[in-house]
């Protein structure tokens, strides 16, 4: 018995000297240079006084052996605008980092800066002391000084007073931002408008929301994280809700990620030189509204870039209305959707006349068999015109109305005749027509004078090609 007991405790005397032995590892200096996941961390734009999201570098050992890093710091150390995590420990000096054979270690960049100016560039460099030769990974980030508007419970967030914002500090909105009723909001060129997660803003009845980009400097309207990742997602932020008697003047603005771009109820929107894409729903959702769009660009809508609810007044001159998406290939995807009827908040039908809508020197298109699809309840007005316009079009029964012999409501119109875009997937998005586009030189001269320059500044007045672009 007591052998049997010896015999047991020397073994596992054994095991545990061998374990001992295994994890006394000796740690060489490098022979040769790490290699990194990225040699630039690009960082979402920050602003002021807030944290960005945190962004990974990983580190590789490529060496048959275990290795001791000398050293890795921040070039700007404890003055730098960016905090690094190496490892699991925080700070910005580390000595004698070790790193396993043909291993990796994670360093973690973040940055909450002071901005200095409306906007400025926060750079530093992560530096890797190493015999083999001193490395870097440059970080990278844009800084904007920036005013908050924050909805509580005890601040409901409303804007009482004529207000003008200017492209000096950027807007950031968390919640809802309510225009009161008979207030002005005039948003200025170059201003940059930022909605938080589930945020978004409300222009009260009788309520102007004036937005006056210029064609060098355009108003940005979008979700808050900045970083190039988050402009092809949608649902970022809610949408900006027009309520009956509101007006909307839109000029040279982009309209991205969110929800609904424009939700129009009983409201007026004049929509200039503008760009609208990447909705989870719709890009415009208009419910017995009037729209009146010039050089109007759209893409990237999960529902329909245009839904007309409830009737209304629609033109729509020298616009590309496209509708096409690697995210929501699931989605309806229409280019102009419109019916006489809308359900309201109730779950109630409530029925109106589409007194006009008018689709002119335009292109609406997509990678669905109809991109224009009307559903008229019987009895209501259902008037439109589609002029000098290319569509996509398989048939009736699926789009709702007829193409051909239509002469008082398809004039000098094209189907299934693919305009050729330069590029429509959204992270590049031109929409400007090849060469050998199909819809060059197709406009009416006649309704080009309405619009005589396209949304880049060219002139359209002779030879004008459909769409936004000449």
């Amino acid at each position: 018995m007591k052998f049997k007991l010896l015999l047991f405790c020397s073994f596992w005397m054994l095991v545990f000297a061998v374990s001992c032995n295994k994890d006394e590892i000796s740690f060489d200096a490098p022979s040769q240079e790490l290699s990194f996941s990225k040699d630039t961390v690009f960082c979402d734009t920050v602003y002021h006084q807030v944290r960005s999201e945190t962004y990974a570098v990983k580190v590789y050992n490529n060496e048959d052996k275990d290795i001791m890093i000398p050293r890795i710091r921040l070039e700007k150390g404890a003055a730098s605008l960016y905090k690094i995590n190496v490892d699991g420990k925080a700070g910005y000096d580390f000595n004698n980092v070790p790193l396993r054979k043909k291993d990796s270690l994670f360093i973690y960049v973040e940055i909450a800066p002071q901005a200095t100016g409306p906007e400025a560039i926060a750079e530093d460099r992560i530096l890797f002391s190493n015999p083999a030769g001193e490395q870097h990974v440059t970080l990278f980030s844009v800084v904007q000084d920036a005013e908050f508007f924050i909805q509580t419970p005890s601040n409901p967030n409303i804007l009482t007073s004529n207000t003008t914002w200017t492209n000096n500090k950027a807007k950031i909105i968390y919640g809802d931002l309510t225009i009161d009723q008979s207030v002005v909001l005039n948003i200025q060129q170059g201003t940059k408008v930022y909605f938080h997660k589930n945020s978004g803003m409300k222009v009260a009845a009788g309520a102007t929301l004036n937005i006056n980009g210029t064609q060098n400097d355009q108003v940005i309207i979008r979700g808050d994280r900045n970083d190039p990742y988050y402009d092809t997602i949608p649902k970022n932020w809610n949408s900006i809700r027009m309520e009956a008697g509101s007006l909307l003047n839109m000029n040279h603005t982009r309209l991205f990620g969110g929800t609904k771009g424009l939700d129009l109820k009983q409201s007026t929107a004049t929509i200039k030189n503008s760009f609208i894409h990447t909705f989870q729903d719709y890009g415009i959702y208009a419910v017995g509204s009037t729209v009146t769009a010039s050089n109007l660009v759209m893409n990237n809508c999960g529902e329909s870039a245009i839904g007309i609810f409830r009737g209304g007044n629609h033109s729509y001159t020298h616009s590309t209305i496209a509708n096409y998406s690697g995210t929501m290939g699931s989605r309806n995807r229409m280019g102009i959707f419109a019916t006489n009827e809308w359900k309201n908040d109730n779950g109630q039908t409530e029925q109106g006349a589409l007194q006009n809508l008018s689709i002119l020197n335009s292109i609406v298109y997509s990678d669905r068999d109809n991109s224009v699809n009307f559903e008229q309840t019987p009895g209501q007005q259902f008037q439109y015109l589609i002029q000098n316009s290319s569509i996509k079009y398989a048939g009736a029964s699926g789009a709702g109305f007829t193409f051909d012999n239509n002469p008082m409501n398809v004039i000098q119109s094209y189907k299934n005749e693919d305009p050729k875009f330069v590029n429509y997937f959204v992270a590049q998005m031109n929409l400007r027509v090849k060469t050998d586009s199909p819809a060059r030189n197709k406009g009416a001269v006649s309704i080009a004078a309405i619009v005589p320059t396209d949304i880049a500044g060219v002139t359209r007045t002779t030879n004008p090609t459909l769409g936004a672009y000449q």
